[in-house]
């Protein structure tokens, strides 16, 4: 269900969430992401300065929750961002959401705050996750771009089905 009229762009871009080293999903330390137990994407070893995620895809806001952040973009592909891993035992502490359910944004809109500060003193990894939650029935090629990028860069393209 779209808001005010607005409808995600037809954008199969993705974009870096965070100023930061992009890596291979098998390469995360949790092996339910790693094993892509969630679906495809891949993960970026964040540069701790910078404290603003961006959306990594061109779509509408379908989740708000602490640690996470859903999207859907215009061809059906589902876009999960977590932000780091064991996070949600933070209680959302760390994250504050500039985005809220319905809203439509661009790639590189600003999504969440994150104080980096809180998720390293708790010991936890602070990798950020970009998932396709719906890999199975919808994702038909995914090509990122790995290694050193700036937030809201070009960093390849998902294809749906």
């Amino acid at each position: 269900m779209f808001h005010f009229g607005k409808k995600p762009a037809d954008d199969d871009q993705l974009y870096a969430p965070i100023t930061g080293e992009v890596v291979k999903l098998e390469t995360v330390s949790d092996p339910v992401f790693a094993q892509k137990m969630m679906g495809e994407g891949f993960g970026v070893n964040p540069d701790v300065s910078v404290g603003t995620i961006v959306s990594p895809v061109a779509g509408e806001v379908t989740l708000v929750q602490g640690h996470a952040v859903g999207l859907k973009r215009a061809d059906g592909l589902e876009v999960l961002i977590h932000l780091g891993i064991d996070t949600v035992s933070l209680k959302g502490a760390p994250f504050e959401m500039l985005t809220k359910v319905g809203k439509v944004v661009k790639g590189g809109d600003p999504l969440v705050n994150v104080d980096w500060a809180q998720i390293k003193a708790a010991g936890l990894d602070d990798v950020v996750l970009v998932l396709i939650t719906n890999t199975n029935d919808a994702l038909a090629n995914l090509d990122v771009n790995y290694g050193a990028n700036q937030s809201g860069a070009v960093i390849g393209k998902a294809t749906a089905k």
